[in-house]
């Protein structure tokens, strides 16, 4: 298959995804409830863990339509983290929509992505497979680490001193487990072998962090249209990414003190402070820290990469490796 093929298919798992999804609000809840679960199934997103899912089922010798069910589950979880996320972050906006709790209220939105978690296990629950416990012990795992994450991006707000380490600890889980987790979930309902299992979840783990490292560098270097999002607002939100923290592990003098002026302090700047940013940006660009986070992004897609190799060689492990480089060479 070709570029051009794999993105046919690619439309479909989409859209197979997004009329699924759109059948499950099937309960007689509150009408505001009811309209907010519905607004958040029913938006439109790139649907990349469920067609992990499905894509890595067929990847080890099974059919993607044995997957839709957790597919679907792993989508519900990933949309529950976003809802909650975004009033953790006091967010107005995601995808350029308003957030469930702008558009409702926190009380709405908090329930929302309650039930979105429920129906996310009842449709795993589905999925016809004779390994259920271990599907639904990769999905708890999943939810227990994103929720770890979570947690340690907190913490990392309230300290001025975080390492890379620890940074590629938080972002193993904050970002890379639901990612492993599809991807590990997709081989289980195939029918795959402990080793490809393993190897599809390491894919899906290295790819987590290629994803996030490249998500910070878009932050400085991207083009605002295209990456829809205002450039520089993980430095006008202090956030220690991989840039903050290589940049502040390489600097010193007067370059250092402004490193720690910006980010060792909470809270977002007062105002977009565009000499801030550009004065930020021009320290990256000084200390190679663009270079070191291409270089970081680069291997972590190698080793995902590699990964695959211990697959069977068939058109689910090609799609694999054509999606690595499709989400690596995103622009939002």
């Amino acid at each position: 298959m070709n570029h051009a093929a794999f993105q046919r298919r690619y439309r479909r798992l989409r859209d197979q995804i997004d009329r699924h999804l759109r059948t499950l609000v099937n309960r007689q809840y509150p009408r505001d409830f009811s309209r907010s679960l519905s607004y958040v199934l029913r938006a439109r997103g790139k649907r990349v863990r469920s067609t992990l899912v499905m894509v890595s089922c067929e990847a080890v010798g099974g059919r993607a339509a044995d997957a839709i069910h957790a597919g679907a589950a792993a989508e519900m979880m990933h949309n529950f983290t976003l809802v909650h996320d975004d009033i953790m972050d006091h967010a107005a906006t995601r995808r350029g929509q308003p957030t469930v709790h702008t558009k409702w209220d926190p009380s709405i939105a908090l329930l929302t992505g309650d039930v979105l978690l429920g129906m996310a296990y009842q449709s795993l629950l589905l999925t016809k497979t004779r390994r259920m416990p271990q599907l639904v012990d990769l999905f708890t795992e999943g939810l227990l680490d994103v929720c770890e994450g979570q947690a340690l991006d907190l913490d990392f707000e309230r300290r001025q001193r975080v390492t890379l380490r620890e940074y590629s600890s938080m972002i193993d889980k904050k970002t890379g487990a639901l990612l492993a987790m599809s991807a590990g979930m997709g081989g289980v309902i195939g029918g795959g072998t402990r080793e490809e299992v393993r190897a599809l979840y390491r894919f899906g783990l290295h790819l987590g962090r290629a994803f996030q490292i490249q998500d910070d560098l878009l932050d400085v270097v991207a083009d605002q249209k295209e990456f829809g999002k205002r450039i520089g607002g993980d430095i006008v939100e202090r956030k220690k990414t991989f840039l903050a923290l290589t940049a502040l592990e390489r600097t010193s003098g007067n370059d250092r003190q402004l490193l720690r002026e910006v980010f060792g302090r909470q809270g977002t700047l007062k105002t977009y402070q565009h000499h801030v940013v550009a004065d930020v940006t021009a320290i990256y660009r000084r200390y190679g820290v663009i270079e070191a986070a291409q270089r970081q992004i680069a291997r972590e897609t190698h080793l995902a990469q590699r990964m695959l190799r211990l697959l069977p060689k068939n058109n689910g492990s090609a799609m694999l490796l054509w999606f690595s480089d499709l989400l690596l060479h995103r622009m939002s």
